[in-house]
């Protein structure tokens, strides 16, 4: 695979990004509130035809949760849009490990690190999950969950946790033996879109591939439920 869409809207940054290999570019915004207002504004920006499959564009990444409910279903619905009127795959790229994924582009992580990977869920909850840099990629270290941030587990490995996203703010909240294993912390950091495309590869190496029919959000939370196109009774 040489070409990708990439997007990511599950947090505050509504984030595109256009892979050609090896260039790509980027539109990157903090807009709370404002990602169906800005998403196909910086998909003209980045390809202005929008017509994908014509510009050898072969798949669309998207961060599929957890994140923001609202977010979620904006990209999840552009996605579902894009890759069926262009007859391409979708890959489901998790938006923790896409924000590891930042952290390590940023240099804020390196090989070989456990990272903690959290955002704020509301209503009193963090979403996370542990990763390990492996051969330049965050590798996932259990599933993620959303629980208390008393709750969240111990990383289960003697070396210092790198811990980053939005759930990092209720740090004092977190277990003394979890925050006693903490390195360096980091609460501003949000994922980008560009991001998506290592782990969207190692995705696509390994065949795991969606349908148009197939793009959902993953919110954690079992109560929550989201319509795909069939069951919204539109055709795909």
């Amino acid at each position: 695979m040489k070409s990708m869409l990439a997007i990511e809207t599950a947090t505050e940054a509504c984030s595109l990004a256009l892979w050609r290999d090896p260039d790509i570019a980027q539109r990157h915004e903090i807009t709370p509130r404002q990602h169906s207002q800005r998403l196909f504004g910086m998909l003209g920006e980045l390809l202005p035809d929008g017509q994908l499959r014509q510009q050898g564009i072969e798949a669309v990444a998207y961060g599929a949760g957890p994140g923001s409910f609202t977010g979620l279903r904006i990209a999840a619905s552009a996605v579902q849009g894009l890759t069926f009127a262009a007859g391409i795959p979708a890959i489901p790229v998790s938006t923790l490990g896409c924000q590891v994924q930042t952290a390590l582009r940023e240099g804020l992580v390196g090989e070989g690190d456990m990272v903690l990977s959290t955002l704020d869920a509301r209503i009193n909850e963090v979403y996370y999950q542990y990763y390990r840099i492996a051969q330049g990629l965050a590798v996932a270290v259990g599933e993620p969950r959303a629980v208390p941030p008393a709750q969240i587990a111990l990383a289960g490995v003697d070396d210092k946790v790198f811990a980053l996203g939005s759930g990092v703010q209720f740090v004092n909240q977190f277990a003394p033996a979890l925050r006693e294993q903490l390195g360096e912390v980091n609460a501003a950091l949000l994922p980008q879109a560009q991001d998506l495309v290592p782990l969207a590869l190692a995705l696509a190496a390994r065949g795991e591939l969606q349908t148009p029919r197939q793009v959902q959000p993953v919110y954690v939370r079992d109560e929550i439920n989201w319509k795909k196109i069939s069951e919204q009774g539109k055709r795909t």
